[in-house]
């Protein structure tokens, strides 16, 4: 970004703004009352194409009121609350990623916060370079930075599991960049969440399942209903969920001699959860042109990821040779966590002289208090002779609050046919960070030399205790319109001043040309950015890792200590870290609609996204070799609490190309019922194309000194999902009868190796099958089905990548490896 000249930009901006509104304000006087006439024919241009089967109203990406699905200028997709509840997954993410093809959502079992806190990617980018908005308002990002080397390391994304499916009406998926709309993270796209209005109806669901392995059982009561206001002035919609999720377990024998007796020690599969949320949505008409409305939530999940199992003093490889004063046997930490996700909505808005405007205010925010029992800490075993067995690791929030005025209306000029929208509107955004202390015996080190901190997961100290702040003001423009009955163009620009990093400006084009009644051309070309997060610019925590052979530490493999350290750490700064820059995008679409029948909608979208200064956390750089020790000893620092260290860094430049195709059909086969068929297939290649140059200090530590290796370049910047994923959808109805089918195929992933080609590891493409059958009798539905009815496992890990057995999957996979699930569900609907 650039500093100071931001305020010219801004100023500039704002004069636009006031320009425009003259002219209108001119062209309003110059022009005569409107006849029925003209009513009549501004009726039929607002229809803005003439393509069939036009579908649902969208408002992600436009502020125009009357852009459809099937009529919008960029590709977007429009999930119904229907197709969300097709599967008998309980998480929202999940159920997006069976119905939308270039979104991903990797499982991620025995990873602390990781599995706590699940990432998503839409096109092949970082979960933190896509927007979530809520009945178009910001959603606040999750308190956890995830810093294990999977998909999303690095990353402070949305957590959108804390958001209850029975409050959603549907959710509507922009893929393209929309920065120049909506601000900072929008490179990848936007998810945009509209929940349910109106007095109207309701439901209750009773739903459970488990894997077909006898593990993982799972159910969720959940309610949905709304209630009249003042008669017919307003409603509140209240949605209320709780669910609970058990353990299942996938891990292996450690086939190591004198440890394949023991049996299954590790665990890998899914976590214990316990989940409540609250939801509600309200409206109501204070006059004919003021309306109030308001939307919370309140929800409490509490998690227990597993960590790696230590073995004791009466096996033949003891973790550690103080673990016998307390565990002889040894031990699973077991890690403990409960989060609390708060938001409050609440705006006004209305209409004024033909002026839409909308005024509101918004706070979220995430708390997560962490624990880690039945543990211990070595170096206060070595230096007091006892540790606590159980304690409190800390506690991080992220907050964020903002204030949004937005203001837009239709306007008609001479020399067009049909009117443009104009809007206009300003932000204010304030985001804060807070990391508070755990326990003493949480984080404790000592200076023996001995492994410090909790077992399993180590404490956030003194020294990791933060509590930092941003704002951002922003003013955006945006015009909208058909300039002939068949061209359509949206123009946006956005100017934003952040109080870390300076200003920065956003533009996008997009426009749309109707050849035919049924066939059409789109295409966008956009900038955006994205400013780092408060967690990467000011993080720290210590973990335990495990270390393969051949590792970056230079150490035997093993369990060793990785800090995580902010950039401007002296530690960090020693060994060639660098103040962080926001990241920058640019976005080109061009696509193809194409409806050739009332039944047949199809569409067509090839993409490429360039990603500048793409942050990533860096490769784990040793600090037990002499070299480094000497290096940072003659430096001032001689105490190491551990033996690897990562901070967060401006890596280089990424490039995205892909293609999306979306294709459906409904065949009505009268009174022998209907079938809607649905095809839906994404496609993106990540590559790196260039990285910044390896900082000379490391250089001069040694060859294993590399701030980002070989897996780090080519696998978590480039290829951690699958290049692509097909869905084909099958929706059957006959009388009180539905019947659902959903192929899905996850291509092919590649585990690179840190090193060299040799170590990489192709994992090949997978098909998986999902069935469920409907009856509705009166109000009640009632469901059984099965996801992966086939029991599709992933490809196991090659020897020696296993942990010696008790990991046989890789924990990238798209789909998991836990095998089919079998499940049935009860809904009660008025």
């Amino acid at each position: 970004m650039n500093k100071r000249p931001g305020r010219i930009t801004s100023t500039s901006l704002a004069a636009a703004i006031l320009l425009a509104l003259t002219h209108t304000a001119a062209a309003q006087n110059a022009s005569p009352p409107a006849t029925p006439a003209d009513a009549a024919a501004k009726t039929s241009t607002e229809a803005q194409t003439r393509v069939k089967n036009l579908g649902p109203v969208v408002v992600t990406g436009t502020r125009a009121g009357n852009r459809t699905e099937s009529s919008s200028l960029t590709p977007i997709d429009v999930i119904s609350a229907d197709v969300l509840k097709q599967t008998g997954t309980i998480d929202l993410t999940q159920a997006l990623e069976r119905a939308i093809p270039s979104l991903n959502f990797p499982f991620a079992p025995a990873s602390d916060t990781f599995a706590f806190q699940r990432p998503f990617e839409l096109r092949g980018l970082s979960p933190d370079q896509v927007l979530v908005l809520v009945d178009g308002k910001r959603w606040h990002p999750g308190a956890l930075v995830l810093s294990l080397g999977q998909i999303g390391q690095g990353s402070q994304g949305i957590d959108l599991n804390t958001i209850p499916l029975s409050a959603i009406d549907h959710i509507e998926v922009l893929r393209d960049g929309a920065s120049a709309q909506y601000g900072s993270d929008a490179l990848s796209g936007v998810v945009n969440i509209i929940l349910k209005k109106g007095a109207k109806g309701g439901d209750v669901q009773l739903s459970g399942g488990q894997f077909s392995a006898g593990d993982g059982r799972q159910w969720q009561g959940a309610a949905n209903f709304g209630i009249p206001l003042g008669g017919e002035s307003g409603w509140l919609r209240i949605t209320a969920e709780n669910s609970n999720q058990s353990p299942s377990n996938r891990a292996g024998v450690d086939r190591r001699p004198g440890l394949a007796q023991l049996g299954v020690k590790f665990h890998y599969g899914t976590v214990a959860f316990r989940n409540q949320n609250l939801f509600l949505n309200t409206q109501y008409d204070i006059s004919p042109g003021v309306q109030f409305y308001a939307f919370g939530h309140y929800g409490r999940r509490v998690g227990e990821p597993r960590g790696f199992y230590r073995y004791g003093s009466n096996t033949p490889y003891p973790n550690n040779p103080l673990i016998g004063m307390v565990y002889p046997d040894g031990f699973l930490p077991r890690e403990h966590g409960v989060s609390t996700d708060t938001s409050l909505v609440a705006g006004l808005r209305g209409t004024w002289n033909d002026w839409r405007w909308d005024i509101s205010g918004n706070y979220g925010g995430n708390r997560v208090s962490y624990s880690t029992q039945n543990s211990t800490n070595y170096a206060m075993l070595n230096d007091f002779g006892s540790s606590p067995t159980s304690f409190h690791d800390g506690i991080l929030t992220a907050k964020q609050q903002t204030f949004d005025i937005d203001i837009s209306r239709e306007i008609s000029f001479g020399w067009l046919p049909n009117p443009l929208t104009l809007s206009f509107g300003t932000q204010w955004l304030r985001q804060s960070y807070d990391v508070t202390a755990g326990d003493f015996g949480s984080y404790y080190v000592g200076t023996s030399g001995v492994r410090g901190g909790a077992q399993g997961f180590a404490g956030w100290g003194p020294q990791d205790a933060i509590s930092v702040d941003r704002h951002d003001v922003a003013e955006y423009l945006q015009l909208e319109g058909n300039l002939t009955e068949r061209f359509g163009f949206s123009a946006a620009v956005r100017h934003e001043d952040y109080s870390d990093f300076g200003t920065t400006t956003s533009a996008a084009l997009s426009g749309r040309f109707d050849f035919t009644d049924s066939f059409a051309l789109r295409g966008s070309a956009s900038t955006g950015f994205r400013a780092p997060g408060l967690g990467q610019q000011h993080y720290s925590e210590t973990t335990s890792a495990s270390f393969g052979a051949g590792n970056s530490l230079g150490l035997p493999p093993g369990i060793y200590l990785r800090g995580l350290v902010p950039v401007d750490n002296p530690l960090a700064r020693l060994l060639g870290s660098e103040p962080l820059e926001a990241e920058k995008s640019r976005n080109f679409t061009a696509g193809v609609v194409w409806n050739p029948t009332n039944e047949l909608n199809m569409s067509f979208d090839a993409y490429q996204i360039t990603v500048t200064n793409r942050i990533a956390l860096s490769s784990s750089l040793s600090l037990s070799t002499p070299a480094v020790k000497d290096y940072l000893a003659a430096n001032g620092v001689t105490n190491l609490q551990y033996s690897g260290l990562s901070y967060f860094t401006n890596a280089g430049t990424v490039r995205t190309q892909g293609a999306d195709v979306v294709t459906s059909y409904r065949s009505d086969f009268g009174d022998n019922g209907n079938l809607l068929s649905t095809l839906s297939y994404g496609y993106h290649k990540n590559k790196v194309t260039d990285v910044k140059p390896n900082p000379a200090v490391l250089d001069s530590l040694g060859v294993i000194f590399q701030r980002l290796n070989r897996s780090a370049i080519k696998g978590l910047l480039a290829d951690t999902a699958p290049r692509s994923k097909l869905i084909l959808n099958e929706t059957y109805n006959i009388g009180p009868w539905a019947f659902n089918g959903t192929l899905t195929r996850y291509g092919r992933i590649t585990s690179y190796g840190s090193t060299s080609y040799l170590d990489d590891t192709v994992y090949p493409h997978k098909w998986l099958l999902d069935l469920a059958v409907s009856y509705n009798r009166d109000r009640w539905t009632f469901t059984v089905g099965g996801d992966n009815v086939l029991n599709t496992y992933p490809k196991k890990v090659p020897v020696g990548d296993d942990q010696n057995g008790a990991f046989p999957y890789s924990s990238s996979s798209p789909f998991g490896f836990q095998g089919a699930f079998v499940y049935g569900k009860v809904q009660y609907h008025w």
